[in-house]
């Protein structure tokens, strides 16, 4: 959109473009969590929180990379295949495409909010597209907080997409989330180790059945 604002820099869209290429596990405790879908999940425990950050490589088949990419940036379709979605939209606020996302929880537990913005850049490298997408919690004053919904406050997530030579899409992506809160941190890693593989799986089934699918 002209005359946009941009949230992220020019380097952190490289930077996830780069990991895409060659994977960043060195100089850091990054333990290989699980292999599935033929992807590589990889946890690394954040000092601050407990909780621990996300990074996901390999590929997933039979789902071509400009498909994958609009599958994952509509958001009206996601409320058709993501059962843990309450509320979800995208507005507008100077210059910036700001998301309201609402994540339904279990009985008994409080629903998370997020206000996030996000960001998607098509680059070119070495004669193949490349598919980065970046988003990050913000507060923002046209959102306030409600009553009986907890507001996330520590939210980040990177995606780059790229083709894997055949019908399939190589991957890469970063998550942290801390639903904050008074669940226990033992649960919320719990949750997040099952909720990583299961939202990737979720995804790679939504590319098979979406409407714009040629």
């Amino acid at each position: 959109m002209a005359g946009a604002v941009s949230g992220f820099s020019e380097e952190q869209f490289w930077e996830a473009c780069a990991e895409l290429k060659q994977p960043v596990l060195a100089g850091a405790d990054w333990e290989l969590l699980m292999e599935a879908l033929g992807l590589r999940f990889y946890r690394l425990r954040d000092q601050e929180t407990g909780l621990y950050k996300y990074k996901v490589f390999g590929t997933l088949k039979d789902c071509p990379p400009a498909l994958l990419i609009d599958v994952y940036m509509d958001l009206d379709y996601r409320k058709q295949w993501d059962q843990n979605v309450e509320e979800l939209y995208e507005r507008e606020c100077n210059g910036q495409t700001v998301v309201y996302w609402q994540v339904r929880y279990p009985t008994l537990m409080s629903n998370r909010d997020y206000i996030y913005i996000r960001e998607r850049r098509d680059l070119h490298v070495e004669e193949r597209k490349v598919y980065v997408v970046l988003a990050q919690s913000i507060s923002h004053s046209q959102f306030p907080e409600r009553s009986g919904v907890v507001r996330v406050k520590q939210y980040k997530q990177r995606l780059a997409i790229t083709s894997d030579g055949r019908k399939g899409s190589k991957v890469f992506m970063y998550y942290f989330d801390n639903p904050g809160g008074q669940i226990p941190t033992w649960l919320i890693n719990w949750a997040a180790k099952n909720g990583v593989p299961e939202f990737l799986n979720d995804l790679a089934k939504a590319c098979q059945t979406y409407p714009g699918r040629s």
